[in-house]
């Protein structure tokens, strides 16, 4: 190593010289601290002082997959974007439904739930659809049959969003719900799960064909809630 790098570069083993055996041999095991010290910086001396990795270049013709989300929200069809009041009276409902949410979230989280309520395992994704949509729903089964007669049957028409139940979940009707017991400050897992729902919420709103005014004040809600409400400014509707 040139004298200026050194100085650079101190050594990470700053050794004296010391006395060594005459018959000192550098390639077998050292016997003393000293020629363990002296043996490294031999070897360390004989690294070259540039090291060229190998790389195969067949590994170099596929071409890598990249995942890339764009930053913003796709915006809403001409005559469609919310006005900032609107947006506005959003978040102000949405807040009080969480004030009032919180204040009955032990109560719900304490009740039982019916019997016939079996809330499936986070990673059960099918088992999700069907509970929130219903068999009948999800399935495209037939209508339930008129002579049915003990009441509703929440496994095959869908469970509604009831606070006895979200109030469970760790963090449409079923995601206004969810969002209503996101707790803040958001974890990172669930920071990035919401902003996805808001990008596809755009995504699906710029497909409506139809224009149903309906539908899209809902997907116009869930991302006025996810970027005003949840502070994640850069998706937010611009306003008309």
């Amino acid at each position: 190593m040139e004298p200026g790098l050194e100085e650079l570069m101190p050594r990470l083993l700053p050794v004296d010289d010391c006395d060594l055996a005459e018959d000192f041999d550098p390639t077998v095991p050292p016997r003393t601290p000293q020629e363990y010290l002296r043996r490294v910086q031999i070897e360390a001396a004989r690294c070259p002082d540039v090291v060229v990795a190998q790389i195969d270049p067949r590994k170099l013709k596929k071409k890598p997959t990249v995942n890339i989300s764009i930053s913003g929200c796709q915006p809403a069809p001409e005559g469609y974007s919310p006005t900032l009041k609107w947006q506005q009276q959003q978040v102000a409902n949405f807040s009080a439904v969480r004030q009032s949410l919180n204040k009955h979230r032990n109560h719900w989280r304490s009740q039982h739930l019916d019997s016939n309520v079996t809330m499936p395992k986070s990673e059960d994704e099918e088992g999700w659809k069907k509970f929130c949509l219903g068999e009948r729903v999800y399935s495209e089964m037939d209508a339930l049959s008129d002579n049915e007669d003990f009441g509703i049957d929440y496994l095959k028409v869908g469970f509604p969003p009831l606070l006895s139940i979200v109030s469970r979940m760790n963090q449409g009707r079923w995601l206004y719900a969810l969002l209503a017991c996101l707790e803040k400050p958001l974890l990172p897992e669930a920071h990035s799960l919401i902003r996805q729902l808001a990008r596809r919420c755009s995504e699906v709103r710029a497909l409506e064909e139809n224009k149903n005014e309906e539908q899209i004040s809902a997907l116009n809600l869930i991302i006025c809630l996810v970027s005003r409400y949840f502070d994640q400014r850069d998706l937010a509707d611009e306003p008309s």
